[in-house]
């Protein structure tokens, strides 16, 4: 039973998977593993680091299957020349997620890529739409890294609707495993976008113990507010807030943020050499509340696999079962 979707067939993908474009985690080589492996790997272009975009896109010269790249719009709209590097790679879509899109979509369509969109409301999509998005991403609140407030359980069907079969949606926000997929697509979206289950896997560009961490954590470790946003001196415009792992510095913070900003120099100076460091009882693990259904580092394509073969297995199992159960209720009638 193949995973074909309007999405599969809007990217010119064998599977309904993308990878989250999650900053300097999401580097080429874990790109390039996951549309290797029939998914859609996207570039984690983030607040844009010019230096570390020029190397990663170069890596990505030659690579035969389709890739996108991906921006913090607002970021973007700071140095918006930095999509010139994006679009000289040649990626089938950019992903511009947080902000106003309109700003870039004549220079990314002439360039003949697609345009991705992340939305947390029916407003985003609408404005998103409206800039001539392709595909859009619901995003619910389980996600990790930023977003807002609204469950993937109610803005994916929402944005379904809203969408109407003008463009392709995936969802995104605590998925990990071939259940989610299966769920979204039961919900009509055409696709999942995963970052957490690919920051612990063998190719992401994230440090070891990050990897570990996620891959112990259980259901429920996760917070989601304005702590590593104010300890890194990075406040983040409303409506949207970051989710990572609970540690020894949110237990500190939590339900003192004011306290914490009355103190952010000597906070943020503890905070970023605790980064540099890589003490992660202090430095944040941005990570979803999907961290409670993965329990290994496996390689990304391995990932890709089981997932689609997970999802393949439960609706062929529900499309078989319920032709018993469907006879017996015409029976009955």
């Amino acid at each position: 039973m193949p995973l074909t979707t309007p999405l599969t067939d809007k990217l010119g993908i064998s599977h309904p998977i993308l990878l989250a474009p999650m900053d300097m985690i999401a580097d080429a080589r874990l790109v390039r593993a996951v549309s290797e492996a029939g998914g859609f790997g996207i570039l984690g272009g983030g607040y844009g680091n010019r230096t570390w975009l020029a190397q990663e896109t170069a890596k990505l010269d030659g690579l035969r299957v389709p890739f996108g790249i991906g921006f913090i719009t607002w970021s973007l709209a700071k140095q918006p020349d930095l999509l010139d590097i994006a679009l000289a790679a040649k990626p089938a879509a950019v992903m511009l997620s947080f902000g106003d899109p309109a700003r870039f979509a004549a220079a990314i369509e002439q360039a003949g890529a697609l345009l991705v969109c992340q939305v947390q409301d029916e407003a985003m999509a609408e404005q998103a739409i409206a800039a001539g998005a392709d595909i859009l991403i619901a995003q619910g609140t389980e996600a990790g890294g930023h977003g807002a407030s609204r469950t993937t359980l109610d803005i994916v069907p929402a944005i379904v609707d809203l969408a109407a079969g003008r463009v392709p949606v995936a969802a995104a926000g605590g998925l990990a495993d071939g259940r989610g997929l299966a769920a979204m697509l039961s919900l009509g979206a055409d696709g999942v976008l995963l970052g957490t289950r690919f920051y612990a896997s063998e190719e992401a560009n994230g440090a070891e113990e990050a990897k570990r961490r996620i891959r112990a954590a259980t259901s429920g470790e996760t917070v989601r507010g304005i702590i590593f946003d104010l300890s890194r001196n990075n406040v983040w415009p409303a409506p949207f807030t970051g989710r990572c792992l609970i540690n020894d510095h949110a237990r500190r913070w939590i339900g003192r943020e004011v306290d914490l900003l009355q103190q952010v120099e000597s906070v943020s100076a503890d905070y970023m050499k605790a980064r540099a460091d890589g003490n992660f009882d202090i430095a944040a693990v941005i990570a979803g509340e999907a961290v409670g259904l993965i329990h290994d580092i496996p390689p990304a394509g391995e990932i890709v696999a089981r997932i689609v073969t997970e999802a393949e297995h439960i609706l062929q199992g529900r499309r078989n079962s319920s032709w018993p159960l469907r006879n017996e209720i015409e029976r009955v009638r």
